[in-house]
């Protein structure tokens, strides 16, 4: 179990490491400053409704953060694929998830009939697309 939890924090570390350094000075910020709110409280210097306001903050920019760094590219790129798959036409050069090049035959609703080589040709789903070229004109 305790070489599970090592990689996994291994992980983080990496993960963390590839931010750009503007936003990691934002978090470690983000970080520090419930604390500066939740010290002067205990030292009597006030908190209550400051610190309250100062974890509301901190808690809005996080989800912030999380929706323009995770959720909207994420989403941008389902759309871009969606469009893709839409627009895929017989004639276009596909490559599939599992390395298999060819053109398109034929398309029906949700499969793509691909002929990848001679005589050869192979059902496969949209959703097994990755990269379409369009064919040239």
């Amino acid at each position: 179990m305790e070489q599970l939890d090592t990689k996994r924090n291994e992980f983080t570390i990496v993960y963390i490491l590839h931010f750009p350094d503007i936003l990691m000075k934002f978090l470690l910020f983000l970080l520090a400053t419930p604390l500066y709110a939740f010290s002067n409280a205990s030292q009597g210097g006030g908190g209550g409704m400051d610190g309250m306001m100062i974890n509301v903050v901190m808690f809005g920019s996080v989800i912030f953060i999380f929706y323009f760094m995770i959720i909207r590219p994420q989403s941008k790129r389902q759309k871009e694929m969606k469009k893709m798959l839409d627009d895929m036409a017989k004639g276009d050069k596909v490559v599939t998830g599992a390395g298999m090049h060819g053109t398109i035959s034929d398309i029906d609703q949700n499969k793509v009939l691909v002929q990848i080589a001679e005589n050869t040709r192979v059902w496969f789903d949209k959703t097994a697309i990755v990269t379409v070229n369009k064919k040239e004109k």
